[in-house]
């Protein structure tokens, strides 16, 4: 495209002389203000939109990591997000820069992370011209995000993004979309005619009634067998200490959910996984802090019908919503459990509870067994998450990225502390494990980070293995290789038989190790299972993003898939 192209005659450039008065333009203004907000990275694709921001970026020592899809730039700064609390960053480009970044979006809005999406438009002077990658993107973003907007005038920039900031964590946290059109980002503004907010948002946490606490209280002070099921917002309000305090002084089994995984320590005798539908379907009293009564919980319906609920959620909406609740509390988290923790009375009356569901926990992992230390070929996908929950380190970041294998392998890798299993959330998105890594990586360089991929999930966003191998941002990624979409696959075998069953749901094995070999990181190919841990060694040991490509049973489905849990 040559430089008597209209569109490049929507960028100003500037002598020498010009360069050295300059005052600060929108891009310097952007990337100024991430700099206050604590942002240390942005995560991108290049478009000439954009490109501003990326040289006030380079001017504030804000790292530029750049991807080869959106939609692992918008996946990366979710997972910055979780990872760190500060909100992640990811700058698109105009029209399909936008579009491809909305699953990424849409995984962030039901997984209630707070993150920002910035996009290119085309100049305002020339909007409904139809410019280049010019189309409607507020409009598009607004079901998905907290906030999206436009701004129009390039020294209310930092104002902009402090209101996309703060409706991010207004209440139920979420995406903000913020659109900045060429010439907004392009022209300059004098210093003095700018404010940059030090400040955009409150550090105020939410509690809960006072009355509705003691009725809270009061409840699990009856209470003979009470189950607490802690979900995702119990890590987001970093509330993990009070959730430890709680449960030892109140005596309760805890079931963890989503982000809340390893929020407790693997060896707390209150934390327990394999008996979550029992304890639910005879308990008496149910504690569900910060995880909404969707498809994980049956709407609601697998909490026994007369089981007192005491509900707490940051969404006033979400309240109630599906299920009737005794007690329903708009609160933080963390302000909850330190109020409750200091209200209820000490353990004593449920040791009976607690001993029955862990007797209950070891007989079924005793009928596990014998998968865990299959030495069957093809590999049982249990024997895997055996060997993969053995190999973790005490740090280390663990990435779930699939279906019918991860769901299978979620009561046996246990992460070993908060904020040390990432998965997409509700709203299943598969593709996320390269992007998570990549930001896992970015954020906590010294941290041990571990993807668990499906072999279909891992063909969504692979490619951006190579992001991995240019940052030198050494990961273990393995590859439970069933040459299938398992999940999806086992329904429609039930449902249309063989004939029909396996249409539309088979991939080839394909040597994922070799694919990236290629792209100069480490491989390594598996078929059997005692080769599985030498394996996985070698590829930590290599000091590069790595894939071990693991076959596994393609016969072998996970019991919710056969109970057909997740579409009840």
């Amino acid at each position: 495209m040559g430089s008597a192209d209209p569109f490049f005659n929507n960028f100003r450039t500037h002598s020498k002389e010009e360069t050295q008065m300059a005052g600060l333009t929108g891009g310097k203004l952007v990337a100024k203000t991430l700099a206050t907000e604590g942002v240390q990275a942005i995560f991108t694709l290049c478009g000439a939109h954009v490109m501003d921001i990326y040289s006030g970026c380079l001017d504030e020592g804000i790292r530029i990591i750049d991807v080869r899809h959106e939609q692992t730039a918008a996946h990366a700064a979710d997972a910055w997000t979780r990872l760190t609390g500060v909100p992640g960053v990811a700058v698109v480009t105009a029209g399909p820069g936008v579009t491809d970044a909305v699953t990424g979006v849409a995984n962030a809005y039901r997984a209630q992370v707070p993150m920002l999406l910035i996009g290119g438009q085309a100049p305002i002077r020339n909007l409904l011209k139809g410019g280049l990658q010019e189309m409607n993107s507020v409009d598009m973003m607004r079901p998905i995000t907290k906030f999206s907007g436009t701004v129009f005038d390039t020294v209310r920039i930092p104002e902009m993004i402090g209101l996309a900031l703060r409706e991010a964590c207004n209440g139920r946290p979420g995406p903000s979309f913020l659109e900045i059109p060429q010439d907004v980002l392009d022209r300059e503004v004098e210093e003095n005619e700018v404010r940059v907010p030090v400040q955009s948002r409150s550090q105020c946490r939410l509690t809960g009634d006072r009355k509705l606490m003691a009725r809270a209280a009061g409840l699990l002070a009856k209470a003979q067998r009470p189950a607490l099921i802690a979900g995702t917002q119990v890590w987001s309000c970093r509330a993990v200490e009070q959730l430890r305090l709680f449960v030892e002084r109140a005596g309760i089994p805890t079931y963890l959910n989503g982000a809340a995984r390893g929020c407790l320590p693997v060896d707390s005798p209150h934390a327990f996984n394999r008996t979550r539908k029992f304890a639910l379907s005879k308990a008496d009293v149910v504690l569900v802090i910060g995880t909404p009564f969707d498809f994980r919980l049956g709407y609601g319906s697998r909490i026994a019908e007369g089981a007192k609920i005491i509900q707490v959620d940051l969404d006033y909406a979400e309240l109630c919503h599906n299920r009737d609740v005794e007690v329903a509390i708009q609160a933080d988290a963390g302000a909850f459990l330190e109020e409750l923790e200091g209200a209820v009375s000490p353990a004593g009356g449920t040791r009976k509870w607690l001993d029955e569901l862990r007797t209950m926990e070891t007989e079924l992992l005793e009928r596990e067994s014998r998968f865990l230390s299959s030495d069957a070929v093809p590999i049982h996908p249990l024997r895997l998450a055996r060997e993969i929950d053995a190999f973790l380190r005490d740090d280390s970041i663990l990435i779930a990225d699939g279906g019918d294998t991860v769901t299978m392998s979620a009561s046996v890798i246990r992460p070993r502390g908060p904020g040390q299993w990432l998965d997409p959330g509700p709203l299943g998105t598969l593709g996320v494990g390269t992007p998570f890594a990549i930001a896992a990586k970015a954020a906590m360089p010294a941290r041990d980070v571990v993807v668990l991929f499906g072999d279909g999930a891992f063909g969504l966003t692979g490619f951006d293995y190579d992001t991995l191998i240019r940052f030198n941002l050494p990961m273990v990624g393995i590859v439970a290789n069933n040459g299938a979409w398992n999940q999806v696959r086992y329904v429609q075998l039930l449902k249309y038989g063989p004939q029909k069953g396996n249409t539309a749901n088979l991939l080839h094995s394909l040597r994922y190790d070799r694919i990236i070999e290629a792209m100069g990181g480490h491989g390594e190919h598996v078929t059997e299972p005692g080769e599985i841990r030498a394996a996985l060694d070698r590829a930590r040991n290599s000091g590069k993003p790595a894939c071990v490509n693991v076959l596994v049973d393609r016969e072998t489905f996970s019991s919710s898939t056969r109970d057909l849990t997740i579409y009840k």
